[in-house]
């Protein structure tokens, strides 16, 4: 700029303690497949979709007196429950929709129906090959590219879309989209420890000479340094200089900028970012027994109960037509994880047995046992307990059977 000539260098650089040393300003960008291979992202990802996959997903009718039961007759019932179409049982169906919508923020599968109308099978479509459209007439329409590179559409009726959370109403964005920095800060340091690792965690530096040397000079140097030393099968060898040339480092160690420590606090960060206890992905730095147990139960009450509530919505709204959703539902049995060990389960059943809403046949069935008989489905009341604004004559029918 006048009056005085301005020349510009600029390089580039991946390391980011050093463009920090010279001003520059890092922002974290993840990639989705790769921040979603990390250890703890997988963890938690896989952790959230097998216990959604395995937790109990059935089809009720409601009957009479706000009562319902499973209706093993509908075809949906054994798609859920059973297989998903001819490739995929329930839990592998169920197990790619869970992953799909926490890794990409969508799940897809195409519906299958028979000629009543009813759905009988679900074919899960790859994430990145369906593209959502919106029609003038508000709903939606989804291209689906094939393999063998042909296109197919498919209306909003034809298609199971598991959204997580939503800005537009169309697309949802996953964990990883909305906590980018968060994931490209474990990357970062994911991919700085494996150049240390590669290179047997031998700090970066400089061949100082006390003479200039000629820029092929330089060349030579660097290119018989690197073939010698530069590698993790070379982590032994001997360095032997002379001519006075000295080998001094300029790289921080690990030690020096607590490397490991923030690699535990982005892996803490991740745990976060999908709601899963620490315990669960393996971070036990800080687990005893007693609190391992409790976050045990933080995970399904924090985690799994939102997220079973959004799968069972979409899966109300798109496999039941409005007049079906009056008589069926779909819901996930979560009783299973929220039940505690034998002793507490054996006290809560006592209690309420005597209290007379348990009978004996409806506790063997928690506990997955037969029935023992009409003499099971019998109900007991406690001698001090009464009708209430009524007359209690417990003790006079007592005394008669006497």
């Amino acid at each position: 700029m006048w009056p005085f000539p301005k020349t510009e260098k600029r390089i580039a650089t991946s390391d980011p303690y050093l463009g920090e040393f010279l001003g520059a300003r890092w922002t974290a960008r993840a990639d989705v497949e790769k921040a979603s291979g990390l250890a703890v992202a997988h963890r938690a990802v896989q952790t959230i979709a097998e216990n959604l996959a395995a937790m109990p997903l059935k089809v009720y009718r409601e009957a009479a007196n706000d009562d319902r039961q499973a209706a093993k007759d509908h075809p949906l019932y054994a798609v859920l429950h059973d297989n998903f179409n001819d490739r995929l049982t329930a839990f592998e169906g169920r197990e790619w929709l869970a992953a799909s919508l926490l890794i990409h923020g969508n799940g897809y599968a195409k519906i299958e129906r028979n000629g009543r109308g009813q759905v009988t099978a679900l074919h899960p479509l790859v994430a990145g090959s369906v593209t959502v459209e919106v029609l003038k007439s508000g709903r939606l329409r989804y291209k689906h590219a094939l393999p063998d590179g042909s296109t197919e559409t498919l209306l909003q009726d034809e298609v199971l879309h598991l959204r997580y959370r939503t800005a537009d109403g169309i697309l949802g964005m996953s964990p990883i989209q909305i906590a980018a920095s968060t994931f490209g800060l474990a990357v970062a340091q994911q991919d700085q420890a494996g150049a240390a690792a590669e290179n047997a965690f031998r700090p970066a530096g400089a061949l100082v000479f006390p003479d200039k040397l000629a820029a092929t000079g330089k060349e030579n140097v660097i290119a018989k340094f690197k073939e010698r030393f530069i590698g993790s099968l070379k982590a032994n060898e001997v360095m032997i200089l002379d001519g006075g040339a000295k080998f001094e480092t300029f790289q921080f160690s690990a030690k020096d900028s607590e490397f490991l420590e923030s690699r535990k606090l982005s892996n803490l960060d991740i745990a976060r970012v999908f709601g899963v206890p620490p315990s669960i992905v393996g971070i036990t730095d800080n687990s005893t027994y007693s609190n391992a147990e409790a976050e045990s139960r933080a995970l399904v009450i924090r985690c799994l109960a939102p997220m079973a509530r959004r799968i069972e919505q979409s899966l109300n709204s798109a496999l039941l037509s409005p007049e079906a959703r009056k008589t069926f539902m779909i819901e996930h049995d979560m009783s299973g994880l929220l039940r505690g060990d034998l002793v507490t389960r054996y006290n809560a059943y006592r209690v309420g047995r005597e209290g007379g809403w348990l009978n004996v046949n409806t506790i063997r069935a928690f506990e997955n046992l037969g029935s023992i008989g009409p003499e099971g489905d019998t109900y007991v009341q406690p001698l001090n307990y009464g009708q209430l604004g009524g007359a209690n004559d417990n003790r006079s029918k007592i005394e008669d059977a006497a």
